[in-house]
């Protein structure tokens, strides 16, 4: 009786896989695949693989030079890494000081802060506008870099505050006994015990950041931004480049130009995120 059940719960789990496999899986694989087709395969035989002696590799280098990918992805690039590291930044030093020092009203600064995450985006677009529209920053990679660093903050505190709340309190006093100024306990002591808590944030922020369109689409939405898009507005933008025709083998291309860093960033940390949200789990 023990094997049957053993045995309808390895079935269970390889179903589960199984499904797993079809729903996540297999469409990042037929996403690369039928990046190297022609568009008359695509709309033809759109699930079969591609003649392996015609091979349209064609379809990158028109995605990357004639779709302007190489500006855009540079773009996004420096967006994402600008924007991740000043929220990893202002939200490690402002977790820290509102979790880790007793301060008059400094549950109440940190509920403020999480509250972030309740608010609509929607409902805070009109307003953003204007004030970027005031400052002169539409249309540019500063303000769509200060605008995700800010939208990024109250999970990133949420995340962190937990993290330093874990931590023993004997470490800091330690510390500030042996000499060390209150910023050194902080920069040498304190961060890097959060550090699986900062890999978890830096992953969800990086993935939000990179693959994040309708922010991007409304604060660069003038012609004189061009040169500052990046890749999920390059996407958009391949059937204007096109003339209006669809090149299907063009925007799955860059797809992949756009699948592929998500992909290494989430692999290269995969590890450390696991053990951060375990970690985390586990000491909250």
């Amino acid at each position: 009786m023990k094997k049957a059940r053993l045995s309808i719960f390895t079935l269970v789990n390889l179903l589960v896989l199984v499904g797993y496999f079809m729903v996540v899986v297999f469409p990042m694989i037929w996403m690369a695949y039928t990046s190297l087709k022609s568009d008359q395969e695509i709309f033809l035989a759109p699930f079969a693989l591609p003649d392996s002696g015609h091979l349209h590799w064609e379809n990158y280098q028109r995605a990357w030079v004639g779709a302007n990918f190489s500006q855009y992805f540079l773009n996004s690039v420096v967006v994402s890494a600008a924007s991740l590291i000043g929220t990893l930044i202002i939200a490690s030093m402002a977790a820290y000081a509102l979790t880790c020092f007793r301060m008059r009203g400094g549950n109440m600064i940190l509920m403020m802060l999480i509250s972030g995450l309740m608010i609509p985006l929607q409902l805070a677009l009109v307003p953003l506008f204007f004030q970027m529209r005031g400052m002169h920053l539409l249309n540019s990679r500063l303000g769509l870099i200060l605008v995700y660093t800010a939208w990024s903050l109250p999970f990133a505190v949420f995340i962190l505050s937990g993290f330093f709340k874990t931590l023993p309190s004997s470490l800091y006093e330690a510390a500030i006994m042996d000499g060390c100024s209150e910023w050194r306990a902080f920069w040498s002591v304190m961060l890097p015990l959060a550090r699986p808590g900062l890999i978890t944030v830096a992953t969800f922020t990086f993935l939000g950041i990179w693959n994040e369109y309708f922010m991007a689409f409304m604060f660069m939405s003038g012609a004189e931004s061009e040169a500052a898009r990046t890749l999920p507005l390059g996407l958009g933008n391949i059937s204007i480049t096109s003339q209006y025709r669809s090149e299907w083998g063009t925007a799955f291309a860059g797809l992949v130009l756009v699948t592929v860093p998500c992909m290494i960033f989430c692999i290269a940390l995969q590890k450390h995120m696991v053990k951060g949200i375990s970690a985390g789990a586990v000491k909250g």
